[in-house]
Order: C-alpha cells, then sequence, then structure tokens
C-alpha cells in the first residue's frame, strides 16, 4: 500500500488533491462577502498593509504586473492605477468564484482598460516564462497546497531584474499582542464569519491556516530555495503581518 500524500487544511490533515478541493469550498462560500469581512476582521488596517506592499512594487507605467489569488481586486485596482496606458495588470485566481467577483468591481468603477483576468493555479502558473515586470501575492499564499512548487513557478515567470512581493499573515513578535490576538482570532473571527457570511466554518479554517503558516524566516529560505536573492521582510502591526520581497537575477 502507497502512502497518501497530506496537507494541512488549518489544523486538519487532509489528502493532498482533497484540500484544493476545500480551499475552494471555502472561497466560493465567502466571495460575496469577502471585502467586507477583510474591513471588519482588521477594522480596515488591510487597506493600509495592501498599499504599504504595492508601494514596495515601485511600479513603472508600462509594466505587465501580476496579481496572483487576486480574488475581489483589491491589490490589482491599486496596480491598475499607477500604470499608464502601455502596462498591464492580470488579476488571477484559482477560484473561478473570486475572479468574477474581482471582475464585477472592476466593472462597476468603470475600469476596462489594461486589465486581464486569468483562473490559474500558482503551482502551475498557465504564462510563457520571463513575462512579468511584477507579481503580487497577497494572503493568498498560506491557501496554496504545495508553496514551493508555487515560488518555484512565480520565479519561471518573472523577468530577470523583476522581483516579487507577497503579502500574508505571519508571527507576531511582540508576545503580549500574540495572546491578545489569539483571543480575538479563535473566539470573535469565526462569530463575525457566522453573522456576515453566514459561514462560521470557513473562518475558523482561515483563523487556523494562518497559525499553520511558515514564519518570517521559514519563508525567506522558501524563496531562496526557489531561485530568489536579495529575500528581504517587512513585519507590519508587530508582525500580524509581513510582506517578503525577493528578486529574479
Amino acid at each position: 500500500m502507497t502512502n497518501q500524500t497530506t496537507e494541512d487544511f488549518g489544523y486538519e490533515k487532509v489528502a493532498a488533491g482533497e484540500k484544493v478541493h476545500r480551499v475552494g469550498e471555502v472561497f466560493s462560500s465567502v466571495a460575496s462577502e469577502y471585502d467586507l469581512m477583510n474591513d471588519v476582521m482588521s477594522f480596515g488596517v488591510h487597506r493600509l498593509w495592501k498599499r504599504q506592499a504595492v508601494h514596495l512594487c515601485a511600479i513603472r507605467k508600462n509594466f505587465h504586473v501580476l496579481d496572483l489569488a487576486g480574488g475581489t481586486g483589491d491589490i490589482a485596482r491599486l496596480i491598475q492605477k499607477q500604470l499608464g496606458d502601455d502596462g498591464r495588470v492580470t488579476l488571477c485566481d484559482i477560484n473561478a468564484s473570486m475572479l468574477t467577483e474581482g471582475r464585477v468591481r472592476f466593472i462597476d468603477k468603470g475600469i476596462i482598460k489594461n486589465v486581464d483576468y486569468v483562473q490559474g493555479n500558482a503551482e502551475i502558473l498557465p504564462f510563457e516564462d520571463n513575462s512579468f515586470d511584477c507579481m503580487t501575492i497577497a494572503f493568498g499564499l498560506r491557501n496554496v497546497t504545495d508553496k514551493d512548487a508555487a515560488l518555484r513557478s512565480m520565479y519561471s515567470k518573472l523577468k530577470y531584474g523583476s522581483q516579487l512581493v507577497i503579502l500574508e499573515f505571519s508571527k507576531i513578535v511582540i508576545p503580549v499582542l500574540g495572546k491578545v490576538y489569539d483571543e480575538y482570532s479563535f473566539k470573535l473571527i469565526p462569530m463575525f464569519g457566522k453573522a456576515i457570511a453566514n459561514d462560521e466554518a470557513s473562518y475558523q479554517y482561515l483563523v487556523e491556516s494562518i497559525r499553520m503558516h511558515p514564519d518570517q524566516e521559514t519563508l525567506s529560505s522558501m524563496m531562496r530555495n526557489a531561485g530568489f536573492e536579495k529575500v528581504q521582510h517587512h513585519n507590519l502591526s508587530g508582525g500580524i503581518v509581513a510582506i517578503h520581497r525577493g528578486y529574479k537575477i
């Protein structure tokens, strides 16, 4: 009998193939209330984190930028504002419901130029090698089944001299804050999920997935192993989130 590979789905161990399916169910369930829940859970601070991540991208007007796990498109919209007529942003997400929400939000804001929508898996990105001037992934890497494969795929699709910017929940570096954050996360976030999105279980998973995500140094090491150089990270809000950057040189 062969051993089947298992992966973390929050605190639960599931077959690797099952994780993809179950993560898909989570985001299909929460897609319509995703932005509202982000505002509620972070008291709006997620918008500042995302602006800082996009600022570090140092986007030029002619860049072609890939926003991975772009979901409802809030990062992609920040990027699009910095592009000129020759620039493009590609919003890519594995989940069709999230991608549809992102497209609807762009159209509702009258943004129809310089934007592409692609459904794709971060582990096997459906683009030519050396295609992008910059790449972002915000709050999506922790949901990827094979993070090492995804980082290698991201590396291959970047142009030489370009950077990957990862914004993700991380490990708190202030002990007192960590205790308060644990109480808030495990007791209140699932409650908010039930009240606002009518989905307590999905937000319980999201809280658990944060705790299972690699810490700052581990993720930096994974990026180097994928080929990235000049890797560095910046803690925000005491390490609740961190921005990781690495270059393809």
